[in-house]
């Protein structure tokens, strides 16, 4: 027996190692993965030679006689750090995400392909002008030449995520470069989830003015009178069960869900009259879904041949396009934000009872088109469904925002939007800004910009500035009094979209006697302004907030200025709500910790500043007031309405609302929101100090309201998650120009920063070279590198670097790329 167990301890003294020295061989073949700093390629169909200088930041300065070979350069430097978030990005527009991570992502697969984002990228490639496919090809060539090399010895040929997923990514296309474009819309999509809604609050039977009270217009806003949807849809009316309600939809759906609509942004543009340098300041940063890694690359591209003189690009890339979309050139500077306009209608389809196969036109019958799909599913059995459109769009899948519960019988819902387009030449802006020189330049290059619809301003170096909401927009029948706000009857001619807004006539505006032009996804129009753009803008609080930062200033503007105006925390809704939630506390027996925090909130500055306590308390407090106002009257609707709406709870607590939303609907008292909002106050610091612990004075917004980069798909997975995922405390609020949104109804983690500032850039256009730029993570996406999540506690402090357009001074690596011979 003895021999036996000195024989079993060697073997485990064996094993063990041997297992230790495997697993680190096997660390190390992954990690070196990563591309070599320094390198040299020759690729078929280069025209010339490329080089590809990074900086200590990662950042690639990427030189080229032409853009299609700049191109190049950028498609090989993507490759090399971006290439897992480029699959994920091209799988997911074909609707094929399923084929790598299994059955969890089969309803975003069908939504996806049931959109027909691929097919749509597909039709807009026959419309690309020779520039733009000069630069498609040639992005793609840099791609597949680092796809396709021979690895260093010891080394993977592909980032971790493909090794672990045993995924063999395809060789990429132009056409993916589109898929991705349509992509981004995807995530700037607005409007669908309103009308949804507010035609579920109808079927739920609730008044014209009840459901203002849920989605308010603005008060400069004078909306027409919303026609009675139960009868123009032929609604029921009443509670809706929750055995009624498709027990998997928001599950089935959640991942497309938690894309879209997550778009907002600042942006402002300053005249050289009020800048310290003479020249204007530029300032932008577009609020996106966190993730890991950021959905932004910074580059520099010069093209050295191909025009008068070298031209510069510096900014933002997307990973999986070969255009820097967001930055300055030689001679401007210009930066976005969503416009948000209305350009998505859902229409109600009538089936025919007697051959399911047609629907209801204004002309008659017609039959749907139809195309069967099949959805390859890793570890799982093919799913098969059959994608049908009508002459609106596609038919949305049954159980989508509970439209099979919702609308009547023999009806279904189809989509009407822009993106969808088959002869999208967004695309075609790209190459242009290389020849951008002026404000009349930008305005007029982005003409061909189609989706999704942006808020532009642009300052040039001859101290002109300026702006253009450029994008495709509907026009709408005047007759037509959804103006879509809610579904409309697809048989009725009334709704049908009247074509496009010419470009001319779309907002625009150059050195207006402010000097300053600021957006921040609010109302950009005035009243006299002729076309429809949307009744759904954002609350104004951060428009109000910038203007108020810039013009009540007296001195000269600097770009220390605009950095601190990108990086203010202070909450303007809540500063407006706390004195109304403490009023209603008036009365109410508190205890004498209670009354400490009371009295902590009173001289709270309304900063969500990540190191104090008060935003958090204040945050917890009015997320419950929501809760138990709104969810019992509005039932499994409540999850897709809730966020902190400033407006609606200002006139909650004012008692403005067309019905007592306080009132609990399962009590026979009538509960008054004095009672409600003392109420939620006890269930915040319960539930905080279940979260964070009993001593109030250790309770940080910082820890709460971390900013949560999640990476795509080892963000939800057990131990990885600590490696794949980036997170670094933050401050801001859904209100605050330093936004940081969170999703309030997830109840596992509500304060988590979720959306926030993805890219932060400053211009001075009298020195263009010391502008500054930030973005969340890092420019590599391999968790093994050394800049996967170095800029993160850069953003989260509001700083940032710079990338001159002169030559590195100190590089960290070249790689050269030459044609093959």
């Amino acid at each position: 027996m003895m021999r036996i167990l000195k024989g079993l301890i060697k073997l485990i003294l064996f094993l063990v190692p041997l297992a230790v020295m495997v697993a680190g061989a096997g660390i190390l073949w992954a990690s070196r993965s990563q591309a070599p700093l320094d390198g040299a390629m020759q690729i078929a169909g280069l025209g010339e030679d490329v080089t590809i200088t990074r900086d200590g930041n990662g950042v690639p300065h990427i030189k080229a006689k032409t853009r299609a070979d700049a191109a190049a350069g950028l498609g090989f430097a993507h490759a090399q750090d971006r290439l897992w978030q480029m699959e994920v990005s091209r799988m997911a527009g074909q609707g094929r995400l399923s084929e790598m991570f299994g059955e969890a992502t089969v309803g975003t697969d069908i939504w996806l392909r049931t959109m027909g984002i691929h097919d749509a990228a597909e039709g807009s490639l026959s419309v690309m002008d020779a520039d733009t496919m000069a630069m498609l090809e040639g992005y793609a060539r840099g791609v597949n030449a680092w796809m396709e090399r021979d690895p260093r010895v010891f080394s993977a040929k592909l980032p971790p995520e493909f090794l672990i997923l045993g995924h063999e990514p395809e060789p990429w296309r132009p056409v993916d470069t589109l898929t991705a474009i349509k992509m981004m819309s995807i995530s700037l999509a607005q409007n669908l989830g309103e009308e949804a809604l507010r035609l579920g609050f109808a079927r739920l039977g609730l008044s014209e003015p009840e459901i203002q009270d849920l989605l308010p217009y603005l008060d400069v806003d004078a909306a027409p009178d919303m026609p009675d949807l139960t009868k123009l849809l032929g609604l029921e009316t009443g509670p809706i069960g929750a055995e009624m309600v498709s027990a998997d939809a928001s599950d089935s759906f959640a991942g497309i869900d938690g894309v879209l609509a997550t778009g907002a942004s600042n942006n402002w543009v300053i005249s050289g009259e009020r800048t310290q340098s003479g020249l204007p300041i530029v300032a932008n940063d577009p609020h996106l879904g966190l993730m890991a890694p950021s959905v932004w690359y910074l580059a520099h591209m010069e093209v050295t041949e191909e025009f008068d003189e070298p031209r510069h690009l510096i900014g933002t890339s997307l990973p999986g396009t070969p255009f820097v979309l967001l930055g300055r050139g030689n001679d401007i500077a210009w930066g976005f934000t969503n416009t948000a306009s209305d350009v998505q209608d859902v229409f109600v389809e009538r089936v025919n009872p007697d051959n399911e196969d047609e629907y209801l036109t204004p002309t008659g019958w017609a039959e749907f088109g139809t195309k069967d799909e099949i959805i390859k599913v890793k570890g799982g059995d093919d799913q098969r469904f059959t994608r049908r459109w009508t002459r609106h769009g596609p038919v949305f899948p049954a159980s989508y925002k509970d439209f099979d519960k919702l609308l009547p019988d023999n009806t279904v819902a189809a989509l009407q939007w822009v993106a969808l387009a088959h002869d999208d030449t967004t695309a075609m802006a790209g190459p242009r800004l290389y020849n951008m020189r002026t404000v009349e330049d930008f305005q007029a290059g982005f003409e061909v910009f189609v989706t999704p619809m942006q808020s532009m301003v642009v300052g040039d170096r001859s101290g002109n500035i300026g702006f253009v909401a450029a994008g495709r927009l509907p026009r709408r029948d005047p007759a037509n009094q959804l103006m879509g706000r809610a579904p409309a009857p697809g048989w009725n001619a009334i709704y049908d979209w009247r074509g496009y807004a010419p470009y001319r006539d779309l907002p625009r505006e150059n050195n207006p006697e402010s000097g300053l032009i600021a957006t921040a996804n609010t109302k950009i129009v005035g009243p006299d302004y002729p076309l429809h753009l949307t009744f759904d803008w954002d609350e104004p609080y951060r428009q109000d907030r910038i203007e108020a930062l810039i013009n009540g200033r007296e001195e000269k503007h600097t770009v220390a200025m605009s950095r601190q105006v990108q990086a203010d925390v202070f909450s303007p809704a809540f500063a407006s709500l706390k004195p109304r939630m403490l009023k209603a506390l008036e009365g109410k027996s508190l205890s004498a910790s209670d009354q400490d925090l009371v009295a902590l909130l009173a001289s709270w500055d309304e900063t969500m500043a990540r190191d104090a306590s008060e935003p958090l308390l204040f945050m917890a407090w009015v997320r419950h007031a929501m809760i138990m106002a709104f969810e019992d009257d509005l039932g499994f609707l409540f999850e897709d309405w809730f966020r902190i709406r400033g407006k609606v709870m200002e006139r909650l607590l004012d008692g403005e609302t067309a019905r007592n939303w306080c009132d609990i609907a399962t009590t026979e008292a009538e509960e008054s929101c004095e009672q409600i909002v003392g109420a939620a106050f006890d269930a915040a610091v319960a539930d905080l100090s279940a979260r964070y612990g009993d001593d109030a004075s250790q309770w940080r917004w910082g820890e709460a309201h971390y900013a949560r980069g999640a990476h795509r798909p080892f963000g939800e997975v057990g131990l990885l998650k600590r490696f794949f995922n980036v997170e670094v405390e933050s401050g801001g609020g859904p209100f605050t120009l330093d936004r940081g949104r969170t999703q309030v109804q997830d109840d596992d983690d509500p304060y988590a920063n979720t959306n926030a500032a993805s890219y932060r850039g400053i211009f001075d256009l009298a020195d263009l070279d010391r502008a500054t730029y930030i973005q969340t993570t890092g420019q590599s996406g391999n968790v093994f590198s050394g800049h996967y999540s170095d800029f993160a506690p850069i953003w989260a402090d509001v700083n940032s670097i710079e990338i001159p357009a002169t030559d590195v001074v100190d590089p960290a690596g070249v790689w050269r790329l030459s044609p093959a011979s």
